[in-house]
């Protein structure tokens, strides 16, 4: 049985925009024309969305998040209480700078800590851990843990999150991984 959105009474959906099933938009939240929100999602306090942003399945966002145009969140994907997306490297008040907009795509599954900064033009990788308050300043492969300013990797996670250690075996799941070329893969039993 399908469940319909909620919106709180004091956010704002503007036309244009599609709510799935099951999600819900908390206070003061603001969702611009054109986003997709999809379905079973929690749009936390004081979220901004949009123009144009589509947001996956199951995707949590905690409050005061702003997702601008050219980011794009995948199913399941997890943003910290105030974390940020840039979309202009070069920012300036007096420079009009629309048209040189770069886009940030988060895979499935990746967190993004609290007050973690994603600068834009780069893509999270599927699984990837952001740390509270790292700076990503560069591509981050499927499976990293993200940590410090600039963000470096320091390890891999699972898909449970869990940090994995030289055996590249899941804690909570038993899920086995492998490293080839800098790249992490799970197991195929």
């Amino acid at each position: 049985m399908s469940k319909p959105p909620f919106v709180h009474e004091s956010a704002y959906v503007d036309d244009g925009v599609v709510v799935g099933e099951g999600t819900k938009v908390w206070h003061f939240a603001h969702i611009l024309p054109g986003s997709r929100i999809g379905r079973n999602c929690s749009i936390g306090q004081n979220v901004m969305i949009g123009p144009d942003v589509p947001v996956g399945d199951n995707c949590k966002i905690q409050n005061n998040v702003s997702l601008y145009k050219g980011v794009e969140l995948e199913d399941g994907v997890f943003c910290g209480p105030s974390c940020v997306f840039t979309n202009v490297i070069n920012p300036r008040a007096e420079v009009e700078r629309k048209e040189e907009f770069r886009s940030t795509r988060v895979r499935r599954g990746a967190t993004i800590g609290a007050n973690a900064t994603i600068v834009c033009g780069n893509e999270l990788g599927a699984y990837c851990l952001i740390a509270a308050g790292a700076v990503v300043t560069q591509p981050v492969p499927a499976f990293a843990l993200m940590v410090g300013v600039p963000a470096r990797r320091r390890g891999w996670v699972s898909r449970e999150g869990e940090i994995l250690d030289e055996t590249l075996t899941c804690p909570r799941s038993g899920e086995r991984y492998q490293e080839v070329d800098g790249v992490l893969k799970p197991l195929k039993d």
